[in-house]
């Protein structure tokens, strides 16, 4: 697969299966009356998608990573509002579960990612290959060849 947008990310694909998720909870009566807990929730949603699509229009693979680490925290805060719901009584035990591991398999892929742009930046260290200074180019030639 070729890596030309930021949807062929696997880790924006689930931030968006994520925020999906999210808005069918905020969606339900209970939730609409709480107008903070709901803004806060779709808006850590929203931010995980929107931190990974601006990430990977960076220059360069530290600034993506730092997008990413970005991407991670909303998706934390998201699982730390889902108690907020679930205390409140606005979800129910099953909701909770359903979207908290999704938010989990959401960090899981962009710790992926994260992993891999390291190791990529640390093999570049070694063999003095630094092409761009951070390995970005490599990064874009990967998308290519994938």
């Amino acid at each position: 697969m070729k890596l030309e947008k930021f949807e062929d990310l696997a880790c924006w694909r689930e931030a968006r299966a994520l925020t999906n998720s999210v808005y069918g909870l905020c969606e339900q009566p209970s939730f609409k009356r709480d107008l903070r807990l709901r803004d806060q929730l779709t808006g850590a949603s929203v931010s995980s998608m929107n931190n990974i699509a601006e990430g990977f229009g960076s220059l360069s693979n530290q600034e993506f990573r730092r997008f990413l680490l970005y991407a991670r925290r909303s998706v934390s805060e998201v699982q730390s509002c889902l108690y907020v719901a679930s205390d409140r009584k606005y979800i129910t035990a099953e909701e909770f579960d359903s979207v908290y591991r999704q938010a989990g398999l959401t960090r899981k892929v962009i710790d992926g990612l994260l992993r891999y742009l390291r190791t990529k930046r640390s093999q570049e260290t070694r063999t003095g290959q630094t092409s761009s200074g951070d390995g970005f180019s490599k990064l874009n030639s990967a998308r290519q060849r994938n």
